[in-house]
């Protein structure tokens, strides 16, 4: 490999390195201030189900409660900001390995440098589909009365177990390791799926944004237990999802984190 070829593999990982930490460092800062919603970030936490949260109505001795009202599209779209915002600032530390690995081999097949940012908008269109369907889900548990509109977690102690103990359930699945061992070998999924050109990329992109989902998508309702907008339960997930796929012994870190929701699920639905 030449002088100049290697000049540019370094220049092209300097820049794609840059590029992911500006990104992640962007999604935690917004976080970090709310996220636009209204509401300030709350960092806690709590084994069980919030109790549900009174209304003024009810602290003032009145017996009608305030029933939550539907969403209005624009209350929709910003609530599925925030969940991509969240997912960026979680997801991409762990999918950084992958992106790196393509920048690399797309620079020494004379690939433009525009390319990781295909295969990362890829990535994150399958995130941002993921979104749509969890603001959906946080509307409908809000109408519900079973997730707390102010912390935004699972008031109902039978939702709460039910996600923990499917997560755990999930961990443990066949459908979880096939994800995972696409996440955990970036090199062996490049050599299989690798396309040229932005269309190449944004289709390798969205192929491994899907692996990504089938791997992590209970792990991110577990935001409904913990508290949706909850930095200390984002921080915890985040870890736990780059621990799966870049540990070498993370499959084991995946398989004893299951057994721990399963447990704790039983807990909250007999204590």
């Amino acid at each position: 490999m030449t002088a100049g070829v290697e000049a540019t593999l370094r220049r092209q990982r300097t820049l794609t390195i840059a590029a992911l930490a500006l990104l992640t460092l962007l999604a935690w800062a917004w976080l970090l201030l709310g996220a636009g919603m209204e509401m300030a970030p709350r960092a806690d936490l709590h084994l069980f189900p919030t109790p549900p949260a009174h209304s003024m109505a009810d602290m003032a001795g009145m017996a009608m409660p305030i029933a939550p009202t539907p969403w209005t599209a624009a209350q929709l779209l910003l609530a599925v900001s925030m969940w991509w915002v969240m997912m960026v600032a979680m997801m991409l530390p762990a999918a950084a390995p992958v992106i790196l690995l393509y920048a690399r081999a797309g620079a020494a097949q004379g690939a433009a440098p525009a390319a990781p940012g295909w295969f990362l908008a890829g990535y994150l269109a399958v995130w941002g589909l993921f979104s749509f369907a969890a603001a959906l889900m946080q509307d409908g548990q809000q109408r519900l009365g079973v997730l707390a509109p102010m912390t935004m977690d699972a008031s109902a102690e039978w939702l709460a177990a039910a996600i923990l103990i499917a997560a755990g359930l999930y961990q443990l699945s066949p459908l979880k390791e096939a994800c995972l061992v696409r996440c955990r070998n970036p090199a062996a999924f490049l050599s299989r799926h690798y396309r040229p050109g932005r269309r190449g990329a944004l289709r390798m992109g969205a192929i491994h944004g899907a692996f990504c989902l089938g791997c992590c998508w209970l792990l991110m309702a577990l935001l409904f237990v913990g508290g949706v907008m909850n930095l200390a339960w984002i921080a915890l997930l985040t870890l736990l999802v780059a621990a799966e796929k870049l540990l070498p012994g993370g499959r084991r870190v995946g398989l004893a984190a299951g057994l721990g929701f399963i447990v704790w699920g039983a807990l909250v639905a007999f204590l």
